[in-house]
């Protein structure tokens, strides 16, 4: 089993790189890649095709260590995403941002929901027999999150890091993630899933540990971990502990680790000046880049694109018309609303349909929860890979109605945000950060 799982894992870190590689040549967010690369060595290709290779390369002993892998960069990718998360980025745009984000969120969860109690008929044949309250919420949670990572990577090279629809995006989305992963969190508390405590008991204890986070945890790793004088990797290692011993937390309470790691980046305390710790995120940024294939080939595995009958298939393309026109219409309306000429506004609305990463997280959470079939969670991931997919051929199409410079080009003279001297916008990433092939 040794042989086995070394064997897969060259395998999968081999594959899903270059296909990431490869997605990336080809103008796609380098998530594009590695999903597919996950679902080619899924059952629905590679288990189709030479069902025997499948088995010799994936054998079911190797599942769990997998999944361990696959649980580890999650956490290491999350714990940097919360880290980076940072609100003042908004300047004098605050109102527009928060007005953008929960339209952006309310309208595609109202139609999630709404669809979910209408088409009951059609999830049965997904093999949704019982529609739990909880996977009708789920529903709407869906078609509601953008991917702050995949929109940050297609604004920084499209060019758009320092405008006005840029930054407002990435704002946006940045409450978005705020918001889903709350919705998202109370959805998972729903479900008992068999265990020891009962849901009111688990969201006592889960409001006790995020009071606990926000008030205490922030003020004492300031003063443990800065004001000692720590060196880098002994600092590194007790913050990803920090991180792994938060997101156990939230898994045994029922909240998937992704909370947990999400929290603790977020009450992570940067430097004494507010930026943030290179010595920190450029390994964390590295690690999660490195093993994030794990996570796609393991999300791959679940993926049977045979289980789909016609309506799985029917399905498919009405969620993710769905998904577009909800997002990228809400989207739009809202920054029309908040000041933003029309093609701006456009842009906005075109960069939040983006999701990729973050949906399949939240799929895989829903999944591990009881909340989708296998089926409906096979509809749900293609959704998550096609809307990625139409981001940029979307983006291209406005800025050419637009009369505008093809994006990327480096003669481009961009609309400069109302954000304070010196800021380049919402990416601001580390070096690392601008450079790592991740999602």
């Amino acid at each position: 089993m040794v042989t086995h799982f070394l064997f897969a894992s060259a395998l999968v870190l081999t594959a899903g790189h270059a296909a990431g590689w490869l997605a990336r040549r080809l103008k796609q967010p380098y998530i594009v890649g590695q999903l597919a690369a996950g679902i080619a060595l899924g059952p629905s290709l590679l288990g189709t095709t030479a069902p025997d290779v499948h088995a010799l390369l994936f054998p079911e002993q190797i599942g769990t260590a997998l999944q361990g892998l696959a649980q580890f960069a999650l956490v290491v990718f999350l714990f940097a995403v919360g880290y980076e998360l940072d609100l003042t980025l908004l300047g004098s745009r605050t109102r527009t941002a928060v007005g953008v984000a929960l339209t952006a969120f309310v309208v595609p969860m109202a139609v999630g929901s709404g669809c979910a109690l209408l088409f009951r008929a059609q999830l049965r044949a997904l093999d949704m027999p019982h529609l739990s309250p909880g996977t009708v919420v789920f529903a709407g949670v869906a078609l509601s999150i953008t991917a702050v990572p995949v929109l940050t990577a297609i604004v920084r090279e499209n060019g758009l890091a320092s405008t006005v629809p840029g930054v407002m995006a990435v704002s946006a989305a940045g409450l978005l993630d705020v918001i889903g992963w709350t919705v998202l969190a109370g959805t998972l508390l729903e479900s008992d899933d068999g265990r020891e405590l009962s849901w009111y008991w688990r969201a006592l204890l889960a409001a006790g540990f995020l009071a606990l986070m926000l008030v205490a945890a922030r003020p004492l790793l300031r003063r443990l971990l800065w004001r000692t004088q720590m060196e880098p990797l002994l600092r590194l290692s007790l913050l990803v502990g920090f991180a792994f011993g938060a997101a156990s937390v939230t898994q045994y309470l029922g909240l998937h680790a992704i909370c947990g790691a999400l929290l603790a980046g977020f009450v992570c305390p940067r430097e004494r000046d507010g930026t943030l710790d290179p010595d920190l995120l450029r390994p964390l940024h590295d690690v999660s880049a490195l093993l994030l294939p794990f996570f796609f080939v393991v999300s791959g595995q679940a993926v049977a694109l045979n289980s789909l009958n016609g309506t799985g298939w029917a399905a498919l393309a009405v969620v993710t018309v769905l998904a577009v026109t909800t997002k990228v219409g809400s989207g739009t309306v809202a920054a029309r609303l908040g000041g933003l000429d029309r093609d701006d506004a456009r842009t906005v609305g075109v960069l939040l349909s983006a999701r990729g990463l973050t949906e399949l997280i939240a799929l895989d959470a829903g999944l591990r929860a009881g909340l989708l079939s296998g089926p409906l969670y096979t509809v749900l991931v293609l959704m998550a890979l096609a809307t990625t997919l139409l981001t940029q051929p979307m983006l291209m199409l406005v800025q050419r109605r637009a009369g505008r410079p093809p994006l990327g080009t480096a003669t481009r003279a961009p609309h400069r945000t109302d954000g304070p001297p010196g800021a380049p916008g919402p990416s601001a990433p580390s070096e690392s950060t601008a450079t790592a092939p991740g999602p």
